[in-house]
């Protein structure tokens, strides 16, 4: 949530470069309808929006049980603002100006924490994913994935032995759905893609299908 438009613009195009899809509120009103419809695995919040406080969208969403991480980003650099960011609930905090990869080391390092992995290599079946450089390997050898096959593979890895309906997939996939005209079976068609492209070097029978609902990823 960001009101500077050359910046969320510019935030934008660096995330969705390393595979993030993104959606921008530039106001309390518009990130409350956000995060109220939409569940996101980041957000990127501003302390100050036109409108009022960034701390109350963050209040409000941790309320909601929404569990997305919160990064603040703001040219307030009082340590005051810092500390009752973090007390609110945010993971972490960055001053502006700040660095575009050190915004994305420090997604990285959340991501690592939430899910507690304390190695740099994820392992799923047979195979490892190295989320840094959005590698699979196998026996150190690089499977090919497209972008979106290595997207839905590590998000089922990372919520493992958890079923993802088909709308959880295609939201963290494709982002704001009624944008994108999206067909959900397009997941399916993914899913068979990487059953193919991974059942040529090892066994895949730990990438679940369950009926009607989506898949799991029983690692």
């Amino acid at each position: 949530m960001e009101d500077e438009r050359a910046l969320a613009r510019e935030l934008g195009l660096y995330l969705h470069q390393h595979s993030f899809a993104c959606t921008v509120a530039r106001t309390v009103r518009e990130a409350r309808a956000l995060l109220a419809d939409t569940p996101f695995d980041f957000v990127l919040l501003d302390l100050g929006l036109p409108d009022g406080d960034g701390l109350e969208v963050l209040a409000e969403a941790k309320q909601n049980e929404q569990n997305a991480a919160v990064i603040i980003l703001t040219a307030r650099g009082a340590v005051d603002d810092r500390i009752r960011g973090l007390e609110v609930g945010a993971d972490d905090y960055l001053a502006k100006p700040f660095s575009l990869p050190e915004l994305l080391a420090r997604m990285h390092a959340i991501t690592r924490r939430r899910f507690g992995l304390n190695k740099p290599l994820v392992a799923c079946g047979p195979f490892q994913l190295d989320l840094q450089n959005r590698q699979l390997l196998h026996q150190g050898r690089e499977i090919s994935l497209s972008v979106k096959e290595f997207d839905l593979l590590s998000y089922l890895v990372l919520h493992r032995r958890r079923v993802m309906t088909r709308l959880q997939l295609t939201e963290h996939i494709w982002g704001n759905l009624p944008d994108t005209g999206f067909d959900s079976n397009y997941i399916d068609a993914h899913i068979k893609n990487l059953r193919k492209k991974l059942g040529q070097v090892a066994d895949v029978d730990w990438l679940e299908t369950v009926r009607g609902l989506g898949y799991r990823a029983n690692v």
